[in-house]
């Protein structure tokens, strides 16, 4: 149960402060390296209704599940999206390959990539052909740029690290299978094909962009303008979804897509048939759930979208001490790190 005294309460009419969502992490517990076993990892579980914490393995996670449960996931397979020109003087991260020969990108230094410039990957040239109004690049190529040969994973920089061997096959699901993401859906790392084929799933994508690992920069949350993400739900998917009596999130860019395409009606069903776009939904208390019953996790930044999100689904009570629990009791953080499960 709550063993601390409580910080912070939502109060309506109150804006919210982006230090309303604050703890402090010794650095210690940045996971900067994956397990040797996927499923090896420890799991907090919060149940909401009674405010109880329980620490547990990942391995135990079936166990929470009831009949009628239908686990979500997120497909998106990362990219080693990150570049370097020859002489090793621009970085390049592709946001968006819009077509074999033309990226959208974030290019550093940027100031010396203005249009008409030029720089070479591999020996493929590549020229700025705009520079948009948010200082992204697009680029055209005079061939197709082989990231597997010529690409870095990005991975997060509280790692402070390079990507690795080890990365490529880590830094990815199991179940990965759609191209396009920046980053990993960090909740779905901990599966095993074993595990998952054993528990009710379905799939949907959302290619996790930029945006993961830019902060909120306001004082107060409604200010925040949230990065939009693609995805793609197959109407197999939303049928699944609507005929389960519970939808268990993995992730918050799975609960970020059900939240989006939530009927109108109030029930906890999403919009039936197939869909394509994409979504800016911005999730924070004092947000009412419609789809997700669920939610399965990893920690997350201090004051980031992510975090709200969480509070949102559990309340920023519980889920601040369970944060406080989990630094004391020495969990690992962040991508590589430990889980969290909300009921």
């Amino acid at each position: 149960m709550l063993a601390a005294p409580l910080q912070f309460r939502y109060e309506p009419g109150v804006s919210l402060r982006t230090r309303d969502f604050d703890y402090h992490l010794p650095d210690a517990l940045i996971a900067a390296r994956p397990l040797a076993e996927r499923s090896a990892s420890r799991m907090l579980v919060v149940h909401r209704d009674s405010g109880l914490i329980e620490h547990r393995l990942f391995r135990d996670f079936p166990g929470y599940l009831e009949v009628g449960d239908l686990l979500v996931l997120n497909d998106t397979k990362v990219i080693p999206a990150r570049v370097f020109s020859d002489d090793g003087k621009i970085e390049l991260l592709c946001l968006d390959r819009l077509s074999a020969c033309e990226w959208r990108c974030l290019v550093r230094p940027g100031k010396r990539m203005k249009p008409g410039r030029t720089l070479s990957v591999g020996g493929t040239v590549g020229t700025v052909t705009e520079v948009l109004a948010n200082g992204d690049r697009l680029l055209r190529w005079d061939a197709p740029v082989d990231l597997l040969q010529h690409g870095h994973l990005a991975l997060p920089h509280y790692m402070g690290r390079p990507d690795d061997a080890t990365d490529l096959e880590r830094y990815q699901t199991v179940f990965a299978r759609e191209e396009g993401a920046i980053a990993a859906p960090t909740a779905g790392l901990h599966f095993t094909p074993e595990m998952l084929d054993k528990l009710p799933h379905a799939f949907l994508t959302l290619h996790v962009g930029v945006g993961t690992f830019r902060p909120v920069s306001v004082e107060v949350v409604t200010d925040h303008i949230m990065h939009a993400e693609s995805y793609g739900v197959t109407a197999v998917t939303a049928a699944a979804v609507n005929a389960a009596a519970r939808v268990v999130a993995v992730g918050t860019t799975v609960t970020r897509v059900l939240e989006s395409l939530r009927a109108a009606d109030g029930s906890h069903r999403i919009d039936p048939g197939t869909h394509r776009g994409e979504t800016d939904i911005f999730i924070h208390p004092p947000y009412q759930f419609g789809v997700a019953g669920g939610l399965l996790t990893n920690f997350h930044l201090p004051q980031s979208t992510l975090l709200m999100l969480v509070c949102a689904f559990a309340g920023s009570e519980l889920v601040l001490e369970a944060y406080r629990q989990a630094v004391a009791q020495r969990y690992r953080f962040y991508s590589y790190g430990d889980c969290m499960l909300l009921l």
